[in-house]
């Protein structure tokens, strides 16, 4: 079934230019400090950091060095993340220095590349004999698909085609192996990536193999039972461990064909990489069948199992989802590569449709989940995303809380999320702006100037945004010659009243709303100005009823930021915290937490230890209860003032 789609297409990165004065910071301590302690941390020159090795398994494949593979068997997307946020940086501002050593990896890459084509480093050092025999549990494709980005991502930023030479000889090998002719692979990857990534080569390109090559890998998965034929080749034998491989088709989102599949199971960052390559796909193909997949399996993410701060995945076994509701606050995953993930899917949606829902929950995820995924020094990160922590539970004997980090640690063995991070918010002016027809859509409230083609003439577009302490956002327009077109701003759902001005005139938002945007269609002329204010109160936010964690607890949310008790401020046993529904919620501005942040300060209620006069358990007793001031701190904010207790939920 075909269907017309009312297609948007983003802004590029190259036309926008970020002059925020909250994520401006960001940006510049991800090219002054986090790229090159990245670049360091995969060239092991981190002290205390967990080994890498990830460059040097490039050069032991490429002949240039000696020794053994070390590391994960996807341990090459930590140099190839590494390389897609250097491109987004150069894309941005020319550095000759960054330039000559992404240089220098790319050659050292070409000569680890194999002359069929094949590249990785771990089939070519360790087990070449198992190349393309365990597509389960591998990372193969997966690998291949994140240096097939980087890949693209460094050709749009330099103009050097030597990596993109690189992926598209990756691309050809995949398109001979896979496929249902003669000696191919009838299947697909364990972990989803491949798919979005051929189609930014097909974009890169305009070879149309590598758009069918995704869309084959999109349409097979589940159609079949390949995970089990394979492993049935190869004796049911693991990469793991020693032991023969179990397999879950739940886990690997292979259990139904896509456009079967209602609900996100399994792993959490396969589920949303396999939704953008299925979002990519469908707005290629005007496939109405894979767009109402999508639609399906976004809303179950969203409306059922996503938290508060946009982390999703909800258990440790397996990353992965549970089921609908289930979203316990100490025992979380919310892994921060699954938000990224999010903020892909909520990207590629807004492509297909533009509707607020979509730019909310990609703005939910970035200020609250993604950013507290690295500390405020860009040198510390987390793998997990906790809502709830209790560090004598994380260094304890309960095994249920081990992957819970009280504190940032340097580095990981599996670093998948720091470079993860790192290229989402260099490339952060992708997400800001799209352009449908004669509609310029704005979908974050990020301070800048964007050129914009509308209109038969270029836009330039200045922002200004207060966001997220103040609700002050503008728009200035200069243009060459008066034209008609629409400026389209999200009315963000934590709003309750927006105020809309064009050059000092209020107008009726209300009669404007399409789709969550205000659409202002009028002829615009050079110096026009569009002025918001957003609702900024405090919001006492709720669960809902089937969500148990969070029976009789309240969140605060001011803007956009979901906002939590910490130790630093509260004191320990954060459990006994209790905020009346009736107390005076107040900002207060602490001048010391990350470069100034405004914290929401109540009289809450605490219970009195030592008033209990009883044991372990009593009969007929009323808790004994004082008076406590409370202080909450933006989440992304927590644990950059050592260890200590953290709780976003609060018991009324």
């Amino acid at each position: 079934m075909v269907a017309t789609i009312n297609r948007s297409s983003f802004v590029p990165m190259k036309q926008v230019n970020i002059n925020d004065p909250f994520w401006g910071p960001y940006i510049e301590l991800v090219r002054d400090v986090v790229v090159p302690y990245q670049w360091d941390a995969i060239n092991d020159r981190v002290e205390g950091a967990e080994i890498s090795h990830a460059v040097q398994n490039f050069k032991i494949a490429a002949g240039m060095a000696e020794g053994e593979f070390y590391g994960f068997v996807f341990q090459d997307t930590d140099v190839a993340k590494w390389l897609e946020a250097v491109a987004y940086l150069l894309a941005k501002e020319p550095n000759d220095k960054l330039e000559a050593i992404a240089d220098e990896m790319i050659d050292i890459i070409e000569k680890a590349q194999q002359p069929d084509g094949y590249l990785n480093t771990y089939f070519s050092i360790k087990a070449p004999e198992l190349k393309w025999r365990n597509l389960t549990e591998a990372h193969e494709l997966y690998t291949a698909g994140h240096m097939i980005e980087a890949g693209v991502a460094y050709y749009q930023a330099t103009g050097k085609s030597k990596l993109l030479d690189i992926v598209c000889r990756i691309a050809d090998n995949i398109a001979d192996v896979f496929g249902d002719g003669p000696d191919q692979i009838p299947g697909y990857d364990g972990h989803q990536e491949i798919e979005l990534a051929l189609v930014k080569l097909y974009h890169a390109t305009n070879n149309e193999k590598y758009l069918q090559l995704s869309k084959y890998f999109i349409d097979k998965r589940g159609t079949n039972d390949f995970f089990r034929e394979e492993a049935e080749k190869r004796d049911w034998s693991s990469i793991w461990h020693n032991g023969k491989i179990h397999i879950d088709r739940e886990y690997f989102q292979a259990h139904k064909p896509v456009r079967e599949q209602s609900e996100a199971v399994g792993h959490a960052v396969r589920v949303v990489y396999m939704l953008s390559g299925m979002i990519d796909i469908a707005r290629e193909t005007n496939d109405e069948s894979l767009i109402e997949a999508s639609r399906t399996l976004w809303n179950n993410i969203v409306s059922k199992q996503m938290y508060i701060t946009g982390g999703i995945g909800s258990m440790v076994h397996g990353e992965a989802f549970s089921f609908d509701y289930d979203l316990p606050n100490d025992t979380v995953y919310a892994e921060t590569c699954a938000s990224i993930g999010l903020i892909f899917s909520a990207q590629r949606m807004l492509q297909l449709e533009p509707n607020a829902h979509y730019a909310d929950v990609m703005e939910r995820a970035l200020f609250n989940t993604v950013i507290s995924g690295m500390a405020l020094d860009g040198k510390h990160f987390f793998y997990v995303n906790p809502l709830e922590v209790f560090p004598q539970q994380c260094h304890g004997h309960n095994k249920n809380f081990n992957h819970i980090k009280p504190v940032r640690p340097e580095w990981y063995g599996c670093a998948c999320c720091p470079p993860n991070l790192a290229r989402l918010l260099a490339s952060l002016g992708d997400y800001m702006y799209s352009v449908n027809d004669n509609t310029i859509y704005s979908h974050l409230f990020i301070g800048g100037t964007t050129k914009v083609a509308v209109a038969g003439q270029e836009i330039v577009l200045t922002q200004h945004s207060e966001l997220p302490w103040q609700g002050k956002v503008s728009y200035e327009l200069e243009l060459e010659a008066s034209a008609a077109f629409a400026l389209a701003v999200r009315v963000p759902n934590w709003s309750n009243k927006t105020t809309i001005r064009v050059n000092g005139e209020e107008i009726a938002v209300e009669a404007l709303l399409k789709n969550g945007y205000a659409v202002i269609e009028r002829a615009w002329s050079n110096g026009d100005k569009v002025e918001l204010e957003l609702d900024m109160s405090i919001k006492r936010m709720k669960a809902h009823p089937k969500v148990r964690a969070n029976a009789g607890k309240v969140a605060l949310q001011r803007g956009p930021l979901v906002y939590c008790i910490e130790q630093a401020d509260n004191g320990p046993d954060l459990q006994l915290v209790r905020l009346p529904d009736n107390a005076e919620l107040k900002l207060a501005y602490n001048s010391e937490l990350a470069n100034g942040v405004y914290t929401i300060e109540a009289t809450g209620l605490s219970v009195d230890m030592e008033a209990w006069q009883h044991d372990l358990y009593a009969a007929n007793t009323s808790l004994p209860l004082k008076e406590k001031k409370l202080t909450f701190i933006p989440y992304y904010t927590w644990a950059n003032r050592g260890e200590g207790e953290m709780m976003v939920w609060v018991k009324e």
